[in-house]
């Protein structure tokens, strides 16, 4: 198994504390191994292996517990009375009306409670309602380059692992294929898991068709604004009429499933979100490959989308940076109100274009961070105070 020690980390400062732990992530993201290591450093610290209750509710040997109550009676036989019980509810929307069985068990003294889900909106509604303040949310996704990275040996060099990272695919399962063939098999499965169970079935949609033509249209504008009126007028051109509003819910539903991160825009100057023009970045560039193709892939907006994920990764609140007509690709800001900038660029060896991707920047008068990441290889350098970095260390630093 792959070490995912930031999401340890968390379970493990969490451990112990009167909260509600919520890991979600889109599906195959590595929960369930996640907790899988979390159960074997349990162990490791003497916790015995009774006090520990773990149920996968995609597992139909659980699903005569896929009722609330019988969920609660289960948990409370197996729990010891004496001792620390760590219940571990895996892919918990699964069972109707969940939240109860938490609430009830979360105000149990000798409970620690963890919970998973595969979409956003399994901690929408009657729960974050019912457990307002009482739970803490890691947000997981697929492998970092550096986990990634660490899969494999040190005969392979960074750049074609980075290839690899991006062409077949960031999910944990995948470094275990051996033949693209067989990764792209692996991926249609997972991809249509997303589109029927998590959005068709979810937003009721009545032509899957048209959905799929608009996931489409939006893995193939990664890293560019899309209007809900670009894309209806976009499916119209191609013969298939649809309405703002339609549009408008499958793109919830998108990135309600987590396959996409929608990333709103914010003037810097002006210090104010915009409402409008938003971008949309994928949960796994290898599923860009996988649904259209390597004939139109756009180097820097891959490199671009890997960036957005690292920032997301490193815990950011991410926008798209406003300077007057400009645009800074990521304004980030972290928990403790420190902001950065950053700029992407597949190569600036060419003095105009490192001078386009420097202007933005420049055109920024705080004197908060700002870095021009890139794929050329060269040393780190300075320009007026804006630190270029080769992008493939930025993304293997220690955070």
């Amino acid at each position: 198994m792959i070490q995912r020690p930031k999401y340890i980390d968390f379970l493990e400062e969490w451990k112990n504390k009167q909260i509600i732990k919520v890991v979600t992530g889109i599906r195959r993201c590595g929960k369930s191994t996640v907790f899988a290591l979390f159960r074997e450093k349990l162990l490791s610290d003497g916790v015995q292996p009774e006090q520990i209750i773990s149920l996968n509710f995609e597992d139909v040997e659980n699903e005569s517990l896929c009722d609330y109550k019988a969920l609660y009676s289960y948990v409370m036989s197996k729990m010891q009375p004496d001792r620390m019980n760590y219940i571990i509810l895996d892919e918990i929307q699964h069972v109707d009306q969940y939240e109860k069985a938490v609430d009830s068990l979360f105000i149990k003294s000798n409970a620690d409670v963890y919970i998973t889900g595969s979409n956003a909106y399994f901690m929408s509604g009657e729960l974050a309602t019912l457990l307002s303040g009482r739970y803490v949310e890691l947000k997981m996704l697929p492998l970092s380059f550096k986990e990634y990275v660490s899969a494999f040996g040190t005969q392979v060099t960074h750049e074609e692992l980075y290839r690899n990272y991006v062409y077949n695919s960031s999910f944990p399962y995948t470094v275990s294929l051996n033949s693209h063939r067989n990764i792209q098999i692996y991926l249609d499965g997972l991809y249509n898991t997303v589109v029927l169970n998590d959005i068709v079935e979810r937003k009721k949609v009545s032509d899957p068709a048209m959905l799929k033509s608009v996931i489409k249209f939006m893995f193939d504008n990664i890293g560019n604004t899309c209007s809900t009126k670009e894309i209806a007028d976009a499916m119209t051109s191609n013969g298939r009429k649809i309405s703002n509003h339609t549009v408008e819910n499958y793109l919830d539903g998108i990135t309600d499933s987590l396959l996409m991160y929608r990333v709103g825009r914010y003037d810097i100057k002006g210090k104010e979100n915009l409402q409008l023009l938003e971008k949309y970045y994928l949960s796994d560039v290898g599923l860009r490959y996988y649904l259209l193709g390597t004939g139109r892939a756009d180097q820097g907006h891959v490199l671009e989308n890997v960036v957005y994920l690292e920032l997301l990764r490193r815990d950011m609140k991410i926008y798209i940076g406003k300077v007057g007509s400009a645009e800074v690709d990521f304004a980030t800001q972290d928990y403790e109100g420190n902001t950065e900038y950053y700029q992407v660029a597949l190569t600036v060896r060419d003095p105009k274009t490192l001078e386009r991707e420097l202007e933005p920047l420049d055109s920024i008068t705080d004197h908060n961070p700002k870095y021009l990441l890139t794929m050329d290889n060269d040393p780190p350098i300075s320009h007026n105070g804006i630190k270029q970095k080769y992008v493939l260390d930025w993304l293997l630093e220690d955070q």
